[in-house]
């Protein structure tokens, strides 16, 4: 398949906000990608590279390259080229890097050289994920949406299913089953404002502490031990004290659930950022590990001695945990068996009040008679925890690509210092509607000092009220710190900047 087919349908998909337009345009491009294309294509169109993170940015594609003139970079091809650059490494590998770019773009059209850009530094933002990959995917291979859903999630790889759907037919979806070692994706949560709210959603449910963690599965076959993260990747390697922990369970084939997070001597959590850093750590680990340790907690079980569990309800999927996993390694929750009694829902938000005086993110509630809906969100999870918000101003903002192109769109956020300048606290581009990025560009662009064709300056004076989940420390930053998931939720014209919040109550804010 030439790349330009496929950059062809990326902005076509980019184009329409239908769910249904954007299946069609999906599934007609898998059928036509076969199976030896499609699991390259399905993480480009969702801005993902295959290889990981190659180092390319920007400032390495700064100079402009001729484009062809007629598209014949395929697909293959130029997947191929990007492995080639990704395995450049030590002296001179800089300039072989940079040499072996332009050649990639010099044989692409421009086009491929917008759509090529934007997947190298992660602007590729056309609503093309998987959840709608998935039944693009089933549709090209004449196969029931669950099925397809179900394999993905047993397979923990839509590209894996993909070619064997479309090499062998729907028959292939059977060969996918939950094995020990390989994992699957996690089921995941929706959000409800409140503790009474998600009981009431849900009925007879468990409520169990949200921890600020790092997700872990962990997969034990006899003596071995694997653990992967929320993602599907193995860091093993990183977690000794965790392969200890599981290796001294009594089971010996098993599939868990849970987090790992790094605990103060005061038995609380500590900062979000040192448990991530710990986890990300490859060099020195038995050094990190005996610097910062983490521990695992345990919240479901989905396979154990010869049982796939993912179809019980909670109830059972917990007991089975709970005759494996000793107390100290499951996580703290209370049962709500009747929703309707006061006493338990006040039992419940108390619950939650305790959880936050821990230092953890908030509660997730759970169904008791619900299976294990691995790999997407379903709504019988549903987490809560405190919004917090703060009004900041914009200093600067990108502008957009995919189908942002033309828009300022990533927001680059301060608090107010004493002097009456600001400190930028973080980026964000969530939350942002259609209207609001229309409005924002003209009233930015009405703003601007400077633009270097990537970043647009502005005079300090537009407030934005911003969500966000917490602060991490950040030496990209001035102050320290960054906001951890903002989100914008709406403009605020009615406050002048003097009146945005200073670094002083940002920082109050810290655990």
């Amino acid at each position: 398949m030439l790349l330009a087919r496929l950059a062809h349908v990326s902005r076509a998909v980019a184009a329409t906000s239908a769910r249904t337009a954007k299946v069609a345009l999906l599934a007609e491009l898998f059928r036509d990608a076969g199976p030896d294309d499609v699991p390259i294509v399905i993480p480009y169109l969702a801005g993902r590279l295959p290889q990981g993170r190659l180092g390319i940015g920007w400032r390495t594609l700064g100079d402009p390259v001729p484009p062809a003139a007629a598209p014949t970079l395929t697909v293959a091809a130029a997947d191929a080229r990007l492995t080639e650059i990704g395995a450049l490494t030590g002296p001179g590998s800089r300039a072989a890097r940079r040499e072996a770019l332009r050649a990639l773009f010099g044989a692409a059209t421009a086009d491929e050289q917008h759509f090529l850009r934007a997947l190298l530094t992660g602007e590729v933002r056309q609503g093309a994920l998987d959840a709608v990959a998935v039944d693009a995917l089933a549709r090209a291979g004449g196969a029931p949406p669950a099925g397809v859903r179900r394999a993905v999630m047993l397979a923990g790889s839509l590209q894996d299913v993909a070619r064997a759907l479309l090499a062998d037919g729907p028959d292939a979806l059977g060969t996918f089953r939950l094995t020990v070692g390989r994992p699957v994706q996690p089921m995941l949560a929706h959000t409800a404002r409140s503790v009474t709210e998600a009981v009431g959603r849900l009925g007879p449910c468990a409520v169990e502490e949200k921890l600020d963690g790092i997700r872990v599965q962990v997969h034990r076959d006899g003596d071995r031990v694997r653990a992967y993260t929320r993602t599907l990747d193995d860091i093993t390697g990183r977690l000794p004290e965790v392969v200890r922990a599981v290796a001294g369970l009594p089971g010996d084939r098993f599939v868990l659930d849970g987090e790992v997070l790094a605990l103060g001597a005061d038995s609380r959590p500590r900062p979000f950022q040192e448990t991530a850093a710990r986890v990300g750590s490859r060099r020195d680990v038995a050094g990190a590990s005996a610097h910062v340790p983490v521990v695992p907690v345990f919240f479901d079980a989905l396979y154990i001695d010869g049982e796939d569990l993912l179809d019980l309800p909670l109830t059972a999927r917990h007991a089975a945990l709970a005759r494996l996993v000793p107390e100290p390694l499951r996580v703290r929750r209370i049962l709500v068996p009747y929703p309707d009694d006061e006493a338990a829902c006040q039992a419940a938000e108390s619950f939650l009040a305790t959880t936050l005086e821990r230092g953890h993110e908030g509660v997730v509630v759970k169904g008791l008679d619900a299976p294990y809906g691995a790999g997407r969100r379903g709504a019988s999870w549903l987490k809560v925890k405190p919004v917090h918000t703060l009004d900041l101003v914009v200093l600067a903002a990108e502008w957009g690509h995919g189908r942002r192109t033309g828009k300022l769109s990533n927001l680059h956020l301060g608090a107010r210092l004493p002097d009456g300048s600001f400190a930028m606290l973080g980026k964000t581009f969530k939350g942002l509607t259609d209207t609001m990025l229309g409005w924002q560009t003209e009233r930015l662009r009405e703003l601007s000092t400077g633009d270097d064709g990537f970043v647009v300056t502005v005079r300090p004076e537009l407030v934005v009220e911003i969500a966000y989940d917490g602060l991490q420390r950040s030496t990209r930053y001035p102050a320290g710190v960054t906001l951890r998931f903002a989100r914008v939720l709406r403009y605020r014209e009615d406050k002048p900047p003097q009146e945005a919040d200073t670094l002083e109550t940002v920082l109050s804010r810290r655990p």
